[in-house]
C-alpha cells in the first residue's frame, strides 16, 4: 500500500497529515451552526384573512375558495390545508422541500394581490406571512407588573417591546398572549337609538365623516410654505361622547353620549394569560418556518436581558418562560457528553483487549483524529451540528478505531509470531491488510450513501446522517493506513517477555481460539445442521419484523408539555373561564412541590380571532430531568385529575421533534363529498373506532354541526316594500351583534381602533334580534327587524376545512400507552375500506402523513443498501460467490436487531430503521476479514480447509475485537438518560443488539458458507496470474512492447 509504505518511511508526514485533518476539522467545527435536527422544515406560507362577523359558510365561499384558486398554479407546492372559521380565513400552503421560502412567499403575494377586489370590502387585507398558521410559539417570554393592569401592559409591550423582537434574524412574528388592546368602545344603546330616530348605520356614517384627518392645501406667503391641515377633534372618550350626530327636529343637537355609553376600553377583555396564577402578557416568538430554533431562541433571550439591563418601569420584569430550545440545547449536551463516554469505553475496551498501553495508544490516536476531521466534510458540504450528526458521530466511534484495530493487531502479530522488529512488522503487517481495511471501508460507506437516496423531510434528515458516518469512517481508513502504522513502528517494543496483562489477554484468547477451533471443526462437518440453524433464524427474523408495531418516531419526553381544553360549541368566555380557573386550581399544587416550574394558562386559545370561546391551553414546564419524574407520568396523572369536568373536554399532548406544532399523532381525512355526505361518512368511522378501539385515546374530529346558531331569514318581498335593503340589514347586524371597526383615534402617538357594538347586557337572547331598527330608504322611518325578519335556530359547525381544495373532516387521537401508530393507522384504513363508499378520499395529515411516506421509501434504501455492498464486493473480489458469502451475514445481524427491539418492547421506527440500515454495512464487515484472508492463504498454496480454518482463527481476535468496540461505541447511547434519551436508546439497541448477534454468527456462518459454496472459486489475482503465464508460454514478457503492424 503506497500510503502505509510512505508513512512508515517518512513519519513526520505522516504526523502532519493527522495534525492537519484536526487543526482543519477545529476551524470547521466553530463555525457550523448548531441546530435540532438537519434543516429540513419546509417552506411554508400562510395566508390569514380575518373577516369579522361572518360565518363559516360565507367565510369559506367569499374568501377561502377565492385564494386557494387563485394560488393552486404556483409552483413547488406540497400540499394546501386551509380552515375556515366564523370570522377568519386561514390558509396554509406547504412547498416541497429546497424551494427558496422568500420566493415562494413572493410568489403567493403576487398571486394574492390579483384578487383583493374580488374580496368583501368589510374583510381585512389577508396577511401573508412565512410561518406555518398553526405553528406555535417556540418561546414564551413573560411581562409582569404589580402596578400595571394587564391593558397597561399589554399597551407597554406593543409600543416598545413587540418590535424590538419582531426584527431579529429569523423571527416571523411576535404574539402577545393575554393581550387587551386597547379600543374607543362605543356601546349603542337600541332603545336610546330609536327614540332620536337613529340607526346603527347613521352613527356609523357620522363617525367616518366627522374622526377624520385630511390636508387641506397649503398657503405660501413672500419668504415661507405652510401645510395646512385639518386636525382631528375626538381623542378621548368625553370628546367623542360629545360628538353630534344630528339636529332634532326641536333644535336639540343629538350627540353620541345620548344614545351609547364610549369608553376607552379594549378591543377584547374576554381573553386571559396567567402564569403560576399571576396575570401577564406574553411575548410569545412564533419563528419563520425555515429558521434555526436556538438560534432564534438565543436571540430573543439576548434582547430580553438587554431590555432588563437598559430599564424597565419600576415594577416591571421580562422573565423567560417556556423555551423549547431548553430541551434542543440539552439534547444536544446530552450527545456530548455520550460520544466523550463512548470514546473512553472503546479506548477502555481496546486496553482490556490488547493488555499494553502502548499498544492501546495506536487505535486510541484514531478515534479523536477521525471524529474531528469529519466536521471538514460537514463544513463543506453546508451541514450543521445536530442531534443527528453528533449521534453519527457517537456510532462511528465503534468503527473508526476497527481499522486501526485490524493493522495493529496484525502488526503485533507479526512481531510476535514472526520475531519482526516493529518497524518491519508495521511496513508489512500493514500492507497484508491493507486491502481488507478499503474493502470493509469502501463497503460501509456504500452502506450509507443510498440514504442520501431518500426523499423528502427523511431523506433531508438522514442524508446528514449518513454523510457523516461515511466521513468518519473514511477518514478512519486513512489514519489506519497512515497514522497507525507509523505509530505502532515507534511505539511497540520487540519484547522477549510481554507484561503480565499482556500474557493473561493472550492466554485467555488462546483458550478462546482453541475452543474455537474445536467447534468450528464440528460445524464444517456438520454443515447442513448450521444451514438448518441460519435459515431458522432468517424465519425467526421474518416473524419479529412482522410482530414488532411500526411508529413514526419515538415519543420523547421533552421538559414541557400541554393541556388541550375544550368547551362546548358556542360556550361562552365566562363558562370557559370557570373551568380553566378550576382546572389552574387542581394543577397549582405541583408548582408549590417544584415538579411543574412554570403553569401557563391562556384562553381562549386563539391569537386573533375572537369569535369563539370555547377553547384553552395550558402549558406546564417540568423541572430538569434528573428531578422528577417521566412526563408522561405526570401526564397520566393530569389526564386521571381532570377526567371528571363534565362541561370540558382536557387532554394532554406532548409535542414532538418534527412536525412541532402541538397535534395528536393520528390525523386522517376524509374527504371527496359535501359537508352532509363526510358528516355522515365521519359518523360511520367514529361508531366503528368507538365499538373496535384499537387503542384511540381522546378521538376528535374538526367538523362539529354542533354550534347554536340563529339562521336570519329576510322577507325579500316585504324588505322591498319597505324600502330596506339586505345590506342594510346586515350591516346593521353585524354592528349590534358583532362589532365594526369604524375608524381611528390617536392616543400619545399610537394609533386605536374605535369599536362600535350593541349593549351585550341587552342582546341576550334571539328574540333581542327582532327590536333593532333599520331606516327605510324609500320613507327615511326607523322600521324594526320584525317586520320582514324571522329568526330560525340551528346548528351548524363554526370551522370548515379544506385539504388541497377538497372539503374535508378530520379525525385525530391521541394513541394509548404501548399502541403504534401503524398498528393504529392500519386498523383505520381497513375500517375506512370496509365501511366508506368508494368515492370517499382517504388522506393524513402531520405525523401520520410522514409516516406513511417514510415506510416504503426506507424499505427501498435498505434493499439498495444490500444491493450496492455486494456489487461493491463483487468488484473487489473478483467474484459473484464471495460476497454472497459475506451478504449472508446480514439477516442474522438483522434478526439480533429486531430481537433487541422486541426485548426491550420498542418500535420499528425510522430511527430503527436507519440502524437496520447501517447492519448491512457492519455484518458484511467481519465477513470480509474472514475471506479475504482465507483467499490470501489460498494463493500461497494451502489447502482449502487448511486456509479456511487458519484465517478463521488468526482473524478470530480482531473479529471480536471490532464487534465489541462497535457494540460499546452503542452503550453510552443504551445507559443514556436526560433530554432525547428515547431515540438515543432506539438506535443503540438496534446497533448494539445486531452487532453482537454478527459477530458471533459470523465467526461459523461465513466459515460453512464459504466451505459450501466457494470450494472451487478463485481469487482477484487470478486473471493476472493466467495472463502472466499465458505471455510466458507464448514467449513473452508483461512488459514487451506491442509489435507494430505489418504493413
Amino acid at each position: 500500500m503506497f500510503l502505509s509504505d510512505l508513512s512508515v518511511k517518512r513519519p513526520v508526514f505522516a504526523a502532519v497529515i493527522a495534525l492537519l485533518l484536526v487543526a482543519f476539522g477545529a476551524v470547521a467545527f466553530d463555525r457550523l451552526p448548531l441546530r435540532q435536527y438537519p434543516d429540513i422544515d419546509p417552506p411554508v406560507v400562510s395566508i390569514e384573512t380575518l373577516y369579522p362577523g361572518a360565518s363559516a359558510n360565507i367565510v369559506e365561499t367569499r374568501v377561502t375558495e377565492l385564494i386557494e384558486e387563485r394560488i393552486s398554479g404556483v409552483e413547488g407546492i406540497s400540499f394546501i390545508e386551509s380552515k375556515s372559521e366564523d370570522g377568519e380565513s386561514n390558509v396554509k400552503i406547504e412547498f416541497k422541500v429546497g424551494r427558496d421560502v422568500d420566493a415562494a412567499a413572493n410568489d403567493i403575494r403576487d398571486r394574492v394581490s390579483g384578487i383583493l377586489d374580488d374580496l368583501p370590502d368589510e374583510a381585512d387585507p389577508p396577511e401573508i406571512q412565512k410561518v406555518d398558521a398553526d405553528r406555535q410559539v417556540i418561546m414564551w417570554l413573560n411581562l409582569a407588573s404589580p402596578d400595571m393592569t394587564v391593558p397597561e401592559l399589554t399597551d407597554y409591550a406593543k409600543r416598545y417591546l413587540v418590535d424590538r423582537f419582531s426584527v431579529l434574524d429569523g423571527v416571523a412574528r411576535v404574539r402577545v398572549g393575554g393581550q387587551q388592546v386597547y379600543a374607543m368602545r362605543i356601546w349603542l344603546d337600541r332603545k336610546a337609538m330609536a327614540a332620536r330616530g337613529l340607526t346603527a348605520n347613521d352613527v356609523e356614517n357620522a363617525l367616518r365623516a366627522e374622526n377624520v384627518e385630511l390636508p387641506a392645501g397649503s398657503i405660501e406667503s413672500r419668504d415661507q410654505l405652510f401645510t395646512v391641515r385639518v386636525e382631528r377633534s375626538f381623542t378621548s372618550a368625553d370628546e367623542f361622547a360629545a360628538m353630534v350626530l344630528r339636529r332634532g327636529n326641536d333644535g336639540y343637537l343629538v350627540r353620541l353620549g345620548d344614545i351609547a355609553r364610549v369608553e376607552k376600553g379594549t378591543q377584547e377583555d374576554r381573553s386571559f394569560f396567567r402564569g403560576n396564577t399571576v396575570p401577564m402578557v406574553g411575548i410569545g416568538i412564533v419563528k419563520q418556518s425555515t429558521a434555526n430554533t436556538i438560534a432564534v431562541a438565543r436571540a430573543a433571550k439576548a434582547e430580553a436581558a438587554r431590555i432588563n439591563a437598559a430599564g424597565l418601569p419600576d415594577g416591571m420584569t421580562i422573565e423567560q418562560s417556556y423555551d423549547t430550545s431548553i430541551f434542543i440545547e440539552g439534547a444536544i449536551k446530552e450527545v456530548y457528553k455520550t460520544l466523550f463516554v463512548a470514546m473512553v469505553l472503546v479506548i477502555l475496551v481496546i486496553l482490556i483487549f490488547l493488555g499494553s498501553f502502548r499498544a492501546t495508544l495506536v487505535p486510541a490516536v484514531a478515534v479523536p483524529v477521525s471524529i474531528i476531521a469529519t466536521f471538514i466534510v460537514l463544513y463543506a458540504l453546508g451541514f450543521s451540528v445536530n442531534l443527528l450528526t453528533l449521534l453519527a458521530l457517537v456510532l462511528a466511534i465503534g468503527l473508526v478505531v476497527d481499522d486501526a484495530i485490524v493493522v495493529l493487531e496484525n502488526i503485533v502479530r507479526r512481531i510476535r509470531d514472526h520475531n519482526e522488529t516493529p518497524l518491519v512488522a508495521a511496513y508489512y503487517g500493514t500492507r497484508q491488510v491493507g486491502f481488507a481495511v478499503i474493502a470493509t471501508t469502501v463497503v460501509l460507506i456504500s452502506v450509507f450513501i443510498p440514504i442520501t437516496f431518500l426523499e423528502g423531510d427523511v431523506g433531508r434528515l438522514f442524508s446528514e446522517f449518513a454523510l457523516t458516518m461515511a466521513a468518519a469512517v473514511a477518514f478512519s481508513s486513512v489514519v489506519a493506513l497512515s497514522l497507525s502504522p507509523m505509530i505502532a513502528s515507534k511505539v511497540l517494543k520487540q519484547s522477549a517477555k510481554p507484561s503480565l496483562a499482556q500474557r493473561t489477554v493472550d492466554g485467555a484468547f488462546d483458550v478462546m481460539r482453541r475452543g474455537y477451533v474445536a467447534t468450528l471443526k464440528f460445524a464444517l462437518r456438520a454443515r447442513f445442521l448450521v444451514v438448518l440453524i441460519f435459515l431458522g433464524l432468517v424465519a425467526g427474523a421474518a416473524w419479529l419484523f412482522e410482530k414488532l408495531p411500526t411508529e413514526y418516531a419515538p415519543t420523547e419526553d421533552r421538559g414541557a408539555f400541554f393541556v388541550m381544553v375544550q368547551g362546548a360549541e358556542g360556550a361562552t368566555y365566562s363558562y370557559m373561564k370557570e373551568y380553566m380557573d378550576e382546572i389552574e386550581r387542581r394543577l397549582v399544587p405541583y408548582t408549590e412541590t417544584g415538579e411543574f416550574q412554570r403553569l401557563l394558562v391562556r384562553a381562549p386559545r386563539t391569537f386573533s380571532n375572537y369569535e369563539t370561546f370555547n377553547t384553552g391551553i395550558i402549558i406546564i414546564l417540568l423541572d430538569d430531568w434528573t428531578k422528577r419524574r417521566s412526563a408522561f407520568a405526570y401526564m397520566q396523572e393530569v389526564r386521571e385529575k381532570l377526567a371528571d369536568l363534565p362541561g370540558v373536554r382536557a387532554f394532554p399532548i406532548m409535542r414532538q421533534g418534527f412536525r412541532r406544532s402541538i397535534q395528536k399523532p393520528l390525523k386522517v381525512t376524509i374527504g371527496g363529498g359535501t359537508w352532509e355526505e363526510l358528516a355522515e361518512w365521519r359518523d360511520i368511522l367514529v361508531k366503528e373506532l368507538e365499538a373496535n378501539n384499537p387503542g384511540l385515546v381522546g378521538l376528535d374530529w374538526d367538523y362539529k354541526e354542533t354550534q347554536p346558531q340563529l339562521r336570519v331569514e329576510i322577507n325579500y318581498n316585504r324588505a322591498a316594500e319597505l324600502g330596506v335593503t339586505v345590506s342594510n340589514i346586515g350591516r346593521t347586524l353585524q354592528t349590534m351583534l358583532g362589532s365594526r371597526r369604524v375608524t381611528t383615534f390617536i392616543d400619545q402617538g399610537e394609533e386605536y381602533d374605535v369599536i362600535l357594538e350593541g349593549e351585550r347586557d341587552k342582546q341576550r337572547t334571539p328574540a333581542s334580534l327582532q327590536n333593532i331598527y333599520v331606516r327605510s330608504a324609500r320613507s327615511d322611518a326607523l322600521i324594526p327587524l320584525s317586520n320582514f325578519v324571522t329568526v330560525r335556530e340551528e346548528a351548524g359547525s363554526t370551522s370548515l376545512n379544506r385539504y388541497n381544495r377538497i372539503r374535508a373532516i378530520t379525525l385525530e387521537a391521541n394513541l394509548a400507552p404501548g399502541v403504534a401508530l401503524g398498528d393504529a393507522l392500519a386498523h383505520v384504513e381497513k375500517l375506512a375500506r370496509e365501511k366508506l363508499p368508494p368515492s370517499a378520499i382517504i388522506d393524513y395529515k402531520g405525523q401520520s402523513l410522514d409516516f406513511k411516506n417514510t415506510g416504503q421509501s426506507i424499505l427501498f434504501v435498505f434493499l439498495l443498501g444490500i444491493v450496492v455492498v455486494f456489487l461493491v464486493l463483487a468488484a473487489q473480489f473478483e467474484s459473484w460467490i464471495h460476497p454472497l458469502v459475506i451478504m449472508f451475514t446480514v439477516p442474522l445481524a438483522v434478526g439480533g436487531a429486531l430481537l433487541g427491539l422486541w426485548l426491550t418492547d420498542n418500535t420499528l421506527n425510522i430511527y430503527s430503521q436507519i440502524g437496520l440500515i447501517m447492519l448491512v454495512g457492519l455484518a458484511a464487515k467481519n465477513g470480509i476479514l474472514i475471506v479475504e484472508f482465507v483467499n490470501q492463504l489460498r494463493d500461497r498454496g494451502q489447502p482449502f480447509d487448511d486456509a479456511l480454518l487458519e484465517a478463521s482463527s488468526v482473524r478470530l481476535r480482531p473479529i471480536i475485537m471490532t464487534g465489541i468496540t462497535t457494540a460499546a461505541g452503542s452503550i453510552p447511547l443504551i445507559l443514556s438518560f436526560g433530554a432525547g434519551a428515547e431515540t438515543r436508546f432506539v438506535i443503540g439497541v438496534v446497533v448494539a443488539s445486531g452487532v453482537t448477534a454478527a459477530t458471533f454468527l459470523t465467526l461459523y456462518l461465513v466459515p460453512v458458507a464459504y466451505s459450501l459454496l466457494a470450494r472451487n472459486t478463485g481469487s482477484p489475482g487470478d486473471v493476472t496470474r493466467q495472463l502472466e503465464a499465458e505471455e510466458t508460454r507464448t514467449g513473452k514478457t508483461s512488459s514487451a512492447p506491442l509489435a507494430a503492424p505489418a504493413e
